[in-house]
């Protein structure tokens, strides 16, 4: 054990049965470092929560990277192109993808008695993932989706639900224009909420084969397809290798395939997720200098309080590095206990909303209705160690003080 932390030691453990001046100023200090790195603990996991939560919902209805042809604008009236089954085996062979399925799309409208409501009705076959809509669902049943034949049984958001009084077992109309308005009768085998309005208002799941019918496509045509891959973090990379894996190649009609990943398909979206990374680090850098700051002058009215321990040490000795050493470990022992309580009430925080939902949000605007956390061990132990680090750093300015205290003229403070 050194001298420095030693004194340190004492000092700090002594401190409560000493009568001191400085009592309010660590306390101040120790409430802004805990207060600080509790509020980079809670930003730093909604911010990931809700940009997790938004990515996995766009995602689950269009899955991360969409296969389709590449002569097709962005629309939901789409080219066709093939997709068999083995280019679909070729697909799931890839590294990093993990399921692979068709769908396609046909834009139309709902007519009831008393409203009517645009839509898109989106065809799924067999192989289609409803683990998604399943954790979604809200009432009826999810029906078995074919590429073979279709039951006329679709699925229904909740809100187009409620907007045109819906409910399981309804029948409802629907309409596709196309050289004349072809119609189709569809029961509601099951209703779904994801509070993601984008795609709640919009989309229908049915049967690939219905709507591969209501397009007029020819035998293996489609949209396109779906991949999920295993790992987010490589999407870009796992993208650009499905694209050049279909760049030269063509389907048995002429069709040429183009890759996009949810990303592409949605630039506004996940711009808009970016930007949440700037206001991440704009409040990290602004509850880093309150904490720092709030040690700092904590130190130094410490500094001035122990002047004439200072002349002391130096009277017995002590050189000016060693005596800065021991107040830079007791700003670590208060750092410390400080960041003590800010990672309890950051946890306590992500506990209580993880497990209970205590903070609401509307659905509306914000696509969920509580507030989303999530739990990074490896950031949440960067945020300790950059708390540590910086507010140290930020002390060595100050504890230079002690280089200006002579042994003589610190006698005044006896």
């Amino acid at each position: 054990m050194s001298f420095s932390y030693f004194i340190a030691q004492r000092i700090y453990r002594g401190r409560r049965q000493s009568r001191q001046a400085s009592r309010p100023a660590v306390l101040i200090a120790l409430t802004g470092v805990a207060i600080g790195l509790a509020v980079m603990i809670v930003t730093v996991s909604v911010v990931i929560g809700f940009k997790r939560e938004v990515r996995e919902k766009v995602s689950g209805f269009a899955l991360h990277i969409q296969i389709g042809n590449a002569d097709a604008s962005r629309s939901y009236e789409t080219q066709p192109v093939v997709v068999d089954s083995a280019l679909l085996t070729e697909l799931a062979a890839q590294p990093e993808v993990v399921h692979v399925q068709r769908y396609s799309t046909k834009p139309g409208m709902i007519k009831t008695a008393d409203d009517f409501q645009g839509m898109v009705l989106k065809g799924v076959g067999q192989e289609f993932d409803d683990s998604f809509f399943r954790d979604h669902l809200l009432e009826g049943e999810i029906p078995h989706f074919s590429d073979s034949a279709s039951s006329n049984q679709v699925l229904i958001s909740h809100s187009l639900a409620e907007k045109l009084h819906l409910k399981p077992g309804d029948k409802l109309d629907t309409y596709y224009v196309q050289e004349n308005v072809r119609a189709r009768r569809l029961t509601i085998a099951g209703i779904y909420q994801t509070n993601f309005s984008e795609y709640d208002n919009l989309f229908l799941i049915a049967d690939l084969y219905l709507v591969n019918r209501l397009n007029n496509w020819k035998s293996g045509q489609v949209s396109g397809a779906e991949l999920r891959i295993a790992n987010y973090d490589h999407l870009d990379d796992v993208t650009w290798h499905i694209a050049d894996l279909l760049s030269e190649r063509t389907d048995r009609y002429g069709g040429s395939y183009c890759a996009l990943n949810v990303e592409q398909l949605n630039p506004q979206l996940f711009a808009w997720l970016g930007i949440l990374d700037v206001n991440i680090w704009v409040i990290l850098l602004l509850m880093t200098g309150v904490s720092g700051f709030t040690m700092v002058s904590g130190l130094l009215i410490i500094i001035i309080e122990r002047t004439s321990m200072i002349g002391i040490l130096k009277s017995l000795g002590a050189d000016n590095i060693t005596i800065r050493k021991v107040f830079l470990w007791f700003s670590v022992f208060l750092i410390g206990k400080g960041m003590l309580w800010g990672n309890l009430i950051g946890l306590a925080f992500y506990v209580l909303q993880s497990g209970l939902g205590i903070f609401r949000l509307d659905p509306d605007t914000y696509y969920m209705d509580t507030v989303p956390v999530s739990f990074n061990l490896l950031i949440f132990l960067l945020l300790n160690v950059g708390t540590l680090l910086v507010s140290v750093l930020m002390l060595l300015a100050p504890s230079y003080l002690i280089t200006r205290i002579h042994p003589a003229s610190s006698m005044r403070y006896e």
